[in-house]
């Protein structure tokens, strides 16, 4: 076996779109010999890498339809998710990336251990754990250790933070912001996402930073009466969110969120900027601080949701 932290030989899998992240931003993406049926960046570059996950999902189920086949955390991943333990045996990776944090978004760190010691191979796994944007960013140092990039991990925490400190911070009277992660039940951004939102200027509602993510009626919304809505739901593309909105349209007290009669609405891609826990969540944190200086770029869409 080549031992993980030698660069020249390691050969990676990855069971995390957001590990897949990491991997690319740390020169490493000739290094990965497998990845998720979900891993989709960089753009091009994962093309001949195998995967080795699949779903038993129907891509076309609507939000609710999502939420009614995981039971609400019943399937506990294990029958989400496929994992090709003999194609993972003759790819013989030194090193594994994998999570616990989120059973329905990935397969779990205690499966793919068991996987392995099933195959008998000569593996080490690790399970990558962020909360945080601070988290994240260790989770790169720790990807970093296990390869020898420790070079390239520094650069990308200095960008990281250089990037945040340019932002325009947590104030007491910034504009409230739900962001949404899912549409039906309705669940609002957590663990980094309270962080991306301060870090914009805007103050998050519902949650705090390190917070997990939890279902919240509808009805809460009114009573909230946020100043800016950003749709991002988990796994969703902005177009597959856009013919969703109808559900949050048809809510209540909808029509009068200071949001709504502001055309302060937008849809933004999650997974790619927000739902993720890798590098990419400074971009999410800057696309939100355009929303909020009313500079918005072309990552953001401002869409007209039941203002009536």
């Amino acid at each position: 076996m080549v031992m993980p932290g030698r660069q020249a030989g390691v050969r990676i899998v990855s069971l995390l779109p957001a590990a897949t992240d990491i991997v690319a931003m740390l020169g490493l993406t000739g290094h990965l010999v497998g990845r998720t049926h979900e891993c989709d960046w960089p753009p091009g570059d994962l093309a001949d890498v195998p995967t080795v996950t699949g779903t038993s999902l129907p891509e076309a189920l609507t939000s609710r339809e999502i939420s009614a086949a995981t039971a609400g955390g019943a399937h506990r991943g294990s029958s989400l998710y496929q994992l090709d333990v003999t194609m993972l045996e003759d790819l013989k990776p030194d090193l594994i990336l994998t999570q616990d944090l989120c059973d329905v978004c990935a397969v779990s760190y205690a499966r793919v251990n068991d996987a392995v010691r099933l195959i008998d191979l000569d593996t080490r796994v690790v399970s990558l754990e962020a909360r945080t944007i601070s988290g994240i960013l260790d989770t790169v140092d720790a990807v970093a250790a296990l390869t020898d990039t420790r070079g390239r991990a520094a650069e990308i925490r200095a960008d990281a933070e250089r990037r945040l400190a340019a932002l325009p911070g947590p104030s007491s009277d910034a504009p409230t912001v739900l962001f949404v992660e899912w549409l039906d039940p309705l669940m609002p951004g957590g663990h980094w996402v309270p962080e991306q939102i301060a870090a914009a200027g805007g103050r998050s509602l519902l949650l705090g930073p390190g917070a997990h993510s939890t279902p919240h009626l509808w009805s809460v919304v009114a009573d909230l009466a946020p100043d800016v809505v950003v749709f991002g739901p988990c796994g969703f593309t902005p177009e597959r969110t856009i013919d969703e909105l109808s559900v949050a349209a048809g809510q209540p007290g909808w029509a009068d969120l200071p949001a709504v009669r502001q055309g302060q609405v937008w849809v933004v891609d999650g997974p790619a900027y927000f739902n993720r826990p890798g590098p990419r969540v400074v971009d999410g944190a800057e696309i939100l601080a355009a929303i909020l200086a009313g500079r918005p770029d072309s990552r953001a869409r401002q869409v007209s949701v039941g203002a009536g």
